[in-house]
């Protein structure tokens, strides 16, 4: 693999002008791997709630890769030793770690292939282009997968207060309007320190802390988990479940060549060979879109109409409650459905069923997010703060849902 021996400049709307640190992560953005993300949706169907919503994951590395360059700087003026070897590890570490993503982004995560998820993906892409670049991204694979015994730097790339979450929280709110999302991204970073080699907040960051976290709740109720944004999701989902039927059924589909062997081939962890690998390279939001256009006119009712309703906006209605859906409610909507256009109950669960969503802000249980008081003890940030509702983010909430046609087809 040849190396370009330019680097560029790339304008962002969000942090203005972002610069490419070297050629190796120059060459890695130009290849068609990382090329790719440029036509996967980062909010998947959000665009259909938030009309601004049509920044891809493109925008997202790019964005993620200027943090992470400014996190490190700041821990270096703090005499944290980062060396030029661990920061283009870093570096490309937050660059790719969201290259396993399919079509609209998390909308397809599980429903492409079984139990697989878009960072085991990322993983195989990453040890891929290590082979293509002789062993470049070795260390920044080891700090992907957890296992440079520097801790902080794997807590930059993954953890509650990572330079992924900055990004994507700051990055959504600008691109749907929705303002409360919004993040000072610089005053947050300025406030990171490393403590016994974990990566820590100064006490006098714990409310920008707290206004982390109160938005990420917020983006998730408002925009993440909007009850159209959900029924779009699942609307795509049982679109890509009814054609792998329909193919199982020896019915014929047409569409890409790479959609068109995901459908016929249920790939899994153990089955996801290199080949494979290339195949999901192909795929992209073009991919799905153009099948979706094509199938609305598919002799098949359930999937003709599910693309149609998708195409143009005429979703299922939704409705969502603190408590599990009535059986009988379900029942009453499923049967007016089902006995309406002489379905099956098989077909009938494609246009009406239920669920349940869940939003957890912070999990003190998961690689908590501390603080170091003036006086050197840690705390984490839930017992440090004097904001009661951060133990109440701090908890679980679980809302259930039902959706049913509500008109006419």
């Amino acid at each position: 693999m040849i190396k370009s021996n330019k680097l560029k400049i790339f304008n962002d709307p969000i942090y203005g002008f972002i610069r490419i640190p070297n050629t190796l992560i120059f060459s890695l953005i130009e290849h068609p791997y990382f090329q790719r993300l440029r036509r996967i949706s980062q909010m998947g169907l959000s665009y259909l709630v938030y009309s601004g919503a049509h920044h891809t994951r493109f925008h997202h590395a790019i964005g993620c890769m200027h943090l992470m360059q400014q996190a490190i700087q700041v821990l270096r003026f703090k005499d944290i030793e980062i060396t030029s070897e661990e920061e283009e590890g870093l570096l490309i570490a937050i660059l790719l770690h969201d290259i396993g993503h399919g079509p609209f982004s998390h909308a397809l995560e599980h429903s492409l292939a079984e139990g697989v998820s878009h960072e085991d993906i990322s993983l195989w892409f990453m040890e891929t282009l290590n082979t293509k670049f002789n062993g470049s991204l070795t260390l920044a694979i080891a700090i992907f997968k957890k296992e440079y015994p520097k801790m902080f730097l794997n807590q930059l790339v993954s953890s509650q207060l990572d330079m992924d979450r900055l990004d994507y929280l700051k990055r959504d709110s600008f691109y749907t309007g929705v303002a409360e999302g919004n993040l000072n991204t610089e005053r947050l970073i300025t406030m990171l320190n490393v403590v016994d080699g974990e990566l820590v907040v100064e006490e006098k960051g714990i409310y920008s802390v707290e206004k982390f976290l109160m938005a990420r709740r917020f983006m998730y109720w408002q925009v993440y988990l909007h009850k159209t944004g959900i029924v779009a999701e699942q609307l795509l989902i049982h679109i890509l479940k009814r054609a792998k039927f329909l193919m199982s059924q020896g019915k014929a589909i047409e569409c890409s060549n790479a959609l068109l062997f995901f459908i016929e081939y249920a790939a899994t962890k153990k089955s996801f060979t290199p080949e494979v690998l290339d195949k999901f390279a192909q795929l992209d939001d073009v991919d799905m879109l153009s099948a979706i256009k094509q199938w609305q006119e598919h002799p098949d009712f359930v999937l003709s109409q599910l693309c149609q309703r998708t195409i143009n906006r005429r979703l299922l209605n939704i409705k969502v409650k603190n408590k599990p859906i009535s059986a009988d409610k379900f029942q009453k909507q499923f049967e007016k459905f089902k006995l309406k256009y002489q379905l099956t109950d098989e077909e009938t669960s494609y246009f009406v069923f239920s669920g349940e969503i869940q939003n957890t802000a912070y999990n003190p249980q998961k690689q908590n997010i501390n603080i170091i008081r003036a006086n050197g003890k840690i705390t984490d940030v839930a017992r440090a703060s004097d904001h009661l509702n951060l133990n109440a983010l701090s908890k679980t909430v679980t809302k259930y849902y039902m959706c049913y046609p509500k008109d006419a087809v």
